[in-house]
């Protein structure tokens, strides 16, 4: 797998902070959670609430097992997302989808459904451009699980969940599934 990020002029980025200098491993909110399915709204403001949230995303996705996480997920209706492929943790703001190509097959999951992992078909690259906390543009591509994990993370910024996107016996295993989970 090949996986990359990069800025304009190769800065190296420092890790923002919130305004006491500390960061937030926030809860995911779950399957269920209305915040999960609504679009979320552009970021306008480039302040310290971005700035924490990113810092609040970036730490959260930190864990261990976690590819990406969205704003939404988090309970925050912002187009922000943070990524964790191979170590290397990044965000991204306002991100926009600018190519994709090929094709993979993986089994894929998200935090905000957990435990539940089918097999679904994406790009197997994707480029995505935005900016960072700060405004400056930033592209964001990869293959593979970076590639997945743009798309993932885009679609749950749109209010899409990964299961949406599920055909055939797939979706109905994960329909099943998420009847006999989320039943009552």
């Amino acid at each position: 797998m090949t996986a990359w990020a990069s800025r304009p002029g190769g800065r190296a980025r420092s890790r923002p902070l919130g305004h006491d200098g500390t960061v937030t491993n926030r809860p995911i909110r779950l399957f269920g959670d209305p915040v999960l399915r609504t679009s979320c709204d552009a970021v306008d403001a480039f302040d310290g609430a971005l700035t924490r949230l990113v810092a609040d995303l970036e730490e959260t996705v930190s864990e261990p097992g976690r590819a990406g996480l969205a704003a939404n997920q988090i309970g925050v209706s912002r187009r922000v997302f943070s990524y964790n492929i191979d170590g290397q943790v990044g965000h991204l703001v306002n991100p926009v989808i600018e190519a994709i190509e090929g094709e993979q097959e993986e089994e894929e999951g998200c935090l905000s459904i957990p435990g539940l992992w089918y097999p679904l078909r994406r790009a197997r690259y994707a480029r995505a451009r935005g900016v960072d906390r700060l405004g400056n543009p930033v592209v964001v591509e990869g293959e593979g699980v970076l590639a997945r994990c743009i798309q993932h993370e885009v679609d749950h910024l749109d209010g899409r969940l990964f299961v949406d996107r599920l055909s055939g016996d797939a979706r109905k295993q994960a329909m099943r599934d998420l009847r006999e989970r989320y039943a009552g």
